[in-house]
């Protein structure tokens, strides 16, 4: 699959996919990377370490710094794919310095699938053989 490139990177890990929007500010707990939002799909989850799908962002401007904040922590995804790509979701990427794509179906993908981003190329796999 090939993306629109919004943040370059090379990166490989398992996939955590959210069909509903997310925010970072107030959604997520920059200290753990535990998503905290009640009632969301990932409520409960870490997107530490993961590939983190979700269709696009919604929210406070201050979520961007909150992505920030997360790397620093050592908390932030490995990557982010959206299916639109959003300001305050793309600044929070670029400053971080986290890959990301969006113009994506991500609909193909599955939580735990590996995948594996090389600049705007993305392959999905079942295991962990990428």
């Amino acid at each position: 699959m090939q993306g629109r490139v919004i943040k370059a990177g090379v990166v490989k890990g398992q996939a955590l996919v959210s069909s509903e929007p997310m925010g970072f500010l107030g959604m997520v707990d920059p200290d753990t990377g535990i998503v905290i939002e009640k009632n969301h799909p990932l409520s409960g989850e870490c997107i530490a370490g993961k590939i983190l799908i979700f269709p696009t962002g919604k929210g406070s401007t201050v979520g961007s710094y909150t992505l920030y904040r997360l790397k620093k922590n050592g908390k932030a995804p490995l990557a982010i794919i959206n299916q639109q790509s959003e300001a305050i979701v793309a600044v929070g990427a670029i400053i971080a310095e986290i890959p990301m794509l969006d113009q994506l179906d991500i609909t193909q993908f599955k939580t735990n699938d590996w995948v594996k981003i090389e600049q705007d190329q993305v392959t999905i796999c079942h295991e962990e053989s990428l």
